[in-house]
C-alpha cells in the first residue's frame, strides 16, 4: 500500500512539473483577484509583445530631503514581471544627494551605473564595503544588508538597479528611528544620540512624540 502511494505521489509531481514547464510565461492578469500565490496568469490568446515593454523608467523627483527620485518596474506596473522574482528600478540623484542606510530584506540589489559618481557600499557586523562607481561599473548587495549610496560626483548620478524579487520590501533607518511616534526619549536613550538632536531629526522626518 505505501508504494502505491509513493508511486502516486511520484506521478502526481512529475505532472505538475511537467505543466509548469508548458508555461513559459506568466503575465499577470492584474484585474483579477490576488492570491498569496500572485496573481493569475492572462489567457495566452490575449497576450502581446507591448506586454513584455515598460516605458516608465523615467526620472523621478529629486525633490525631497535626499535629493533622490526613483521610479520602479515591477509586478503592479509591468505585469510580465508576474513569477519572474525580479524588479527594476531607475536611480537620479542630485549634487550632495544620497540614499541613506536602508535594507532590503529578502532581495539581492545589483547597482548598474550609467551617469556621473556614485559611492555604494553595505555594513556587516564585522566590516565595511565600500566603493566609487562610475558609468559601466557595477555593484552588488547581498540580500539584507543594510547598504547605502552617495553622490560623490559633480552633477547628477542616474542608476539604474534589479532586485531577485518581484515586490523587495525597504525598511530605511531614517525614517524607521525618526519618523514614528515613538517617545522622543525613548529614541534617545536607545540610540545613544543626544534628546534635542532626536527632536530636530523627528521634525525633519514629520515623525511625533
Amino acid at each position: 500500500m505505501k508504494i502505491i502511494h509513493i508511486l502516486f505521489l511520484f506521478t502526481f509531481i512529475s505532472f505538475t512539473v511537467c505543466h509548469a514547464s508548458v508555461n513559459d510565461f506568466c503575465v499577470a492578469d492584474l484585474k483579477a483577484p490576488i492570491s498569496n500565490s500572485g496573481y493569475p496568469c492572462k489567457p495566452v490568446a490575449s497576450v502581446t509583445s507591448d506586454d513584455f515593454v515598460f516605458h516608465g523608467l523615467v526620472a523621478g523627483s529629486t525633490n525631497n530631503s535626499f535629493k533622490l527620485g526613483v521610479t520602479y518596474a515591477s509586478v503592479s506596473n509591468f505585469p510580465a514581471l508576474n513569477g519572474l522574482g525580479i524588479t527594476a528600478m531607475r536611480v537620479d540623484i542630485e549634487e550632495g544627494g544620497l540614499a541613506p542606510m536602508h535594507t532590503h530584506p529578502g532581495a539581492t540589489e545589483l547597482i548598474i551605473m550609467v551617469q556621473g559618481e556614485l559611492t555604494a557600499g553595505f555594513v556587516t557586523p564585522t566590516s565595511t564595503y565600500s566603493k566609487a562607481l562610475k558609468p559601466g561599473d557595477l555593484f552588488v548587495v547581498p540580500p539584507g544588508m543594510m547598504h547605502y549610496v552617495l553622490n560623490t560626483g559633480k552633477g547628477k548620478v542616474t542608476a539604474y538597479v534589479a532586485f531577485s524579487s518581484e515586490k523587495p520590501s525597504i525598511q530605511t533607518l531614517d525614517l524607521l528611528l525618526f519618523g514614528n511616534n515613538l517617545p522622543s526619549d525613548l529614541v534617545a536613550k536607545t540610540t545613544f544620540l543626544d534628546l534635542d538632536q532626536v527632536k530636530k531629526l523627528k521634525a525633519k522626518f514629520k515623525g511625533s512624540g
